[in-house]
């Protein structure tokens, strides 16, 4: 699609391997918000049966998720199917088999980061949110990680080490704007 978004030049300052860690970032914040929802005892007796089941299905499924979105980075930062497989404990060809479908789709949606709805109107975003609005996402995770106490010497805990993209002269594109 040829038409601009509000979204396109925040992308376009950030490398594929940046916006990839945003989105395991956030996947693995998902992660963290659903077992902590686990770990109190104080609601039990209001929880229907089963109910604890439920959500630790629900945080399995958020794990997985983490999981397809981790292979997309380190595919991204230039690993080898056989280097994830590594740490897999599977075979390469079984790695490659089970994640170059989300890999496939991951670079399809840079390709068409979104399409129309039946209506021609309303955008839907191809690429998961934080990398289709990596400003949001920065922003975010950052409040995020800076609640939890993570890189508590910094309340960029999640932003300041991302690879952003490079200019032709070999310049980090954020560097530029100060």
């Amino acid at each position: 699609m040829s038409e601009t978004t509000p979204y396109d030049e925040d992308r376009a300052a950030h490398s594929r391997q940046g916006l990839a860690r945003l989105v395991l970032s956030d996947h693995a914040k998902d992660v963290a918000n659903s077992a902590a929802g686990l770990v109190g005892t104080r609601h039990d007796a209001y929880t229907g049966l089963g109910g604890r089941v439920s959500q630790a299905q629900q945080l399995v499924e958020l794990a997985e998720r983490s999981l397809a979105s981790a292979v997309i980075y380190e595919v991204e930062r230039g690993s080898s199917w056989a280097q994830v497989a590594a740490y897999l404990g599977i075979s390469a060809d079984e790695a490659r088999e089970r994640y170059a479908p989300a890999v496939r789709k991951w670079n399809i949606a840079f390709e068409e980061p979104y399409k129309l709805d039946e209506t021609g109107r309303k955008r839907i975003p191809q690429l998961p949110t934080a990398a289709y609005d990596p400003a949001w996402a920065c922003a975010q995770l950052d409040q995020w990680a800076f609640l939890q106490r993570i890189g508590i010497d910094g309340d960029q805990a999640v932003s300041s080490g991302l690879v952003m993209a490079r200019s032709p002269d070999g310049q980090d594109a954020a560097a530029e704007e100060n």
